[in-house]
């Protein structure tokens, strides 16, 4: 086994905020972090109370080491650590976060032998309420499976899919966040432009999304559904649905998810 339980190749926004996952479950003493500025890792290691270093000593001694950088980075990354992996005569688990590409296309960088564990996380992770979408090589055993959703537990719901559907699940909970913040900023400042500050129209437009989201999670009515317990005939809610039924709000959210799919399966290549 490595020397630390965690490593990540990469401590942006979305690989610190797994790795501040992690610390809650394993302890900052089981995590390495690196990134191309040294000064980065160093301050980040430091608020978690982690070790840092560079790429080639996280990946030398982690069990489970995060790939946390841009898929454009990929043949840059496997240059300089393709033979440290293959070097290590101890088990250990490639974490990918690289969007779009597939472990058949990890494993020839890395090694066939190489067990790959292929996630795709969210933003909210950072606050414990993410979405993790993952699925793992043939060469993953159970156990080391479970170890790795442990170790992700604080971070939120983990989903394992066939790796087929990582790329269109990527485009509902990868990119939704996104699309989640427009939908709050357009809901504040529609109330703005009714007089309503900013700052209340925003409260009013989170919490709304907050409830509305726990109640179509613990309903067993479908969202078109609820969306009917709220439309009275004639009422003031119809003509809010009828306007965004105007703009093509529908057709446009779905077209987003389809527009984002495709843009991550073109990452792969």
């Amino acid at each position: 086994m490595g020397k630390y339980k965690v490593g990540f190749i990469g401590c942006g926004n979305m690989g610190f905020a797994l790795a501040k996952a992690a610390e809650k479950t394993v302890g900052g003493k089981e995590i390495i972090l690196s990134a191309k500025e040294e000064s980065e890792a160093e301050s980040k290691a430091k608020e978690l109370l982690a070790s840092y270093g560079t790429a080639g000593e996280a990946a030398k001694n982690a069990e489970f080491i995060f790939l946390a950088v841009k898929p454009q980075n990929l043949d840059e990354i496997a240059d300089e650590l393709a033979d440290v992996l293959k070097g290590r005569s101890d088990n250990f688990i490639l974490v990918s976060m690289l969007a779009g590409v597939e472990m058949k296309k990890l494993s020839e960088k890395f090694g066939t032998d190489t067990k790959i564990i292929r996630i795709m996380p969210n933003t909210p992770v950072s606050v414990g309420e993410g979405m993790i979408l993952m699925a793992v090589s043939d060469s993953v055993t159970k156990d080391e499976t479970e170890e790795f959703k442990r170790i992700m537990a604080k971070s939120g719901k983990i989903e394992e899919l066939p790796e087929k559907l990582i790329d269109a699940g990527t485009a509902v909970s990868g990119c939704g966040p996104a699309y989640c913040f427009m939908f709050l900023d357009a809901l504040a400042d529609g109330a703005v432009s009714c007089g309503i500050p900013k700052d209340k129209a925003l409260e009013m437009a989170i919490q709304t999304l907050i409830g509305s989201s726990k109640l179509a999670k613990e309903s067993t009515l479908s969202p078109s559904e609820l969306k009917d317990k709220v439309t009275s005939p004639g009422g003031s809610t119809i003509e809010g649905v009828k306007a965004l039924e105007e703009g093509a709000f529908r057709a446009t959210c779905m077209n987003a998810v389809v527009k984002a799919y495709e843009k991550t399966k073109k990452l792969g290549k």
